[in-house]
């Protein structure tokens, strides 16, 4: 079985430390602790650990079904891109105190953009290790092509979700749920567009 290499290391550790720190401060903002009361800031240690770990299941798991070998990597890359979206979208409410609306919905359309960045860098140099590939200019419209759906969905559903706020959960709180809600169904058309579409190798 392949095992983590120096490289895969350091990876998980940045995305890991990437999606801890951001969701400690965004427990911090919203007042919530983890569950048992454990103190949110954990996370910034105990999350570059699970992501190796995950990253070596994905090697385990490749072994009978080749696709979990990028699955693996590609997973702990989407919580990083989640926890950059999250972030991005919880800095510019606590800067504006807006949380709903056409506000919301520019907002996500930011939070979503920048961790779309995030996850071409990620994607192309780690999970489908296409560095060297030379397509250029048709892989990055591809992967455009793809981002766009994703962000169609991704944006589409929470914007929906954050509609359907019951009167009792404060606003902040769901966007949050609504933000979890459109990145779910967005990692699922992701993966398979970037796997069969952008970071094919020939």
């Amino acid at each position: 079985m392949r095992i983590l290499s120096q490289r895969d290391t350091l990876s998980a550790t940045v995305t890991g430390l990437t999606t801890g720190l951001i969701a400690w401060r965004i427990l911090v903002f919203l007042g919530h602790a983890l569950p048992l009361g454990i103190d949110p800031v954990v996370l910034v240690l105990l999350t570059p650990i699970a992501w190796a770990v995950g990253v070596q299941f994905g090697y385990f798991l490749g072994m009978f079904i080749r696709p979990f070998i990028q699955f693996g990597k590609f997973a702990c890359i989407g919580f990083a891109n989640a926890a950059v979206d999250f972030g991005v979208l919880y800095l510019l409410i606590g800067l504006t105190g807006l949380a709903a609306g056409i506000a919301y919905t520019v907002f996500k359309t930011i939070s979503f953009s920048v961790a779309t960045a995030h996850s071409y860098v990620w994607n192309k140099y780690w999970a489908f290790d296409a560095g060297s590939t030379s397509a250029g200019g048709r892989e990055l419209a591809s992967f455009l092509g793809v981002s766009v759906a994703s962000l169609l969905v991704n944006v589409g559903v929470a914007s929906l979700v954050v509609a359907l706020r019951p009167g009792s959960v404060p606003a902040t709180s769901w966007a949050g749920v609504s933000a979890v809600a459109g990145s779910a169904l967005a990692l699922i058309f992701s993966f398979t567009g970037f796997r069969v579409f952008v970071f094919r190798k020939k």
